[in-house]
């Protein structure tokens, strides 16, 4: 049985006991770190009493997407009984909706050949739905075809340009960026920012800027992204975690 940290802080020798000790110390210690930076203090108490609790804590912010989609988000949550609920559906009645459903979920785990699969049979059967187009662009791009993705993506944000709330401009954005668009990149980055605030979209144009040699436009929107985390809450710090990291890097650049 595992002593709370704070035993192992006032009797540092109980560490020296035993190397499963050690490494258990090292670990609680460092989610108990993770949590004071995100202001998590009811974390940080739970960490401290209960050193099980690292574990808990860890798959809460560790465990998911696949790096393909890190930091790129497509509304709905998965679960295997979700999958098996819309596999069932589509069994029965074989709607657009639950393929498309099914391909969010896929999307958001990281199965992208998977996720093409549900997008293409549900664009099969209704191919004006707007919501099936967008994510299947965002699909397509992820899995690094932005000529089959941008009019797909040109098409949802000529219809409604706040589509998903900006993600699907900011699909198109990135679009453009691998097709070497700088110039209609950076306009459409700054059509996102007339409206939102979002992380992503500050880091990619302020790389743009960068490129181009407009270091204070590059530095503003730098500036904005660190100075908006230190007072965002922790559900939305651990979402722009990559964002973030971005631009640190980028700080000591511009």
């Amino acid at each position: 049985m595992f002593a709370p940290l704070s035993t192992y802080l006032e009797h540092p020798q109980l560490i020296f006991t035993s190397l499963p000790s050690l490494a258990f110390v090292a670990f609680d210690l460092w989610m108990v770190i993770h949590a004071v930076r995100n202001r998590e203090w009811l974390w940080v108490f739970f960490l401290l009493a209960f050193p099980f609790s690292a574990l808990w804590y860890f798959f809460q912010n560790y465990r998911g997407s696949a790096s393909a989609t890190s930091g790129f988000e497509l509304p709905g949550a998965h679960s295997r009984r979700r999958i098996k609920e819309l596999q069932a559906q589509i069994h029965h009645l074989d709607k657009a909706h639950h393929h498309l459903q099914l391909g969010d979920i896929y999307f958001q785990q990281g199965k992208l050949p998977l996720a093409e699969a549900e997008y293409r049979a549900a664009i099969e059967r209704d191919g004006e739905d707007s919501e099936t187009r967008a994510h299947f662009g965002q699909c397509l791009l992820r899995l690094k075809r932005p000529g089959e993705a941008r009019p797909l993506l040109e098409s949802v944000v000529k219809e409604d340009p706040k589509h998903d709330y900006g993600h699907t401009m900011m699909a198109l954005a990135e679009t453009y960026m691998t097709e070497g668009q700088t110039d209609v990149a950076i306009q459409v980055w700054e059509r996102v920012l007339q409206h939102y605030s979002y992380a992503r979209a500050r880091v990619q144009l302020a790389e743009l800027y960068l490129a181009k040699g407009k270091m204070d436009g590059a530095r503003e929107q730098v500036r904005e992204v660190i100075e908006g985390d230190a007072h965002a809450p922790a559900f939305d710090r651990r979402r722009n975690r990559m964002w973030l990291g971005r631009a640190k890097k980028l700080l000591g650049r511009v």
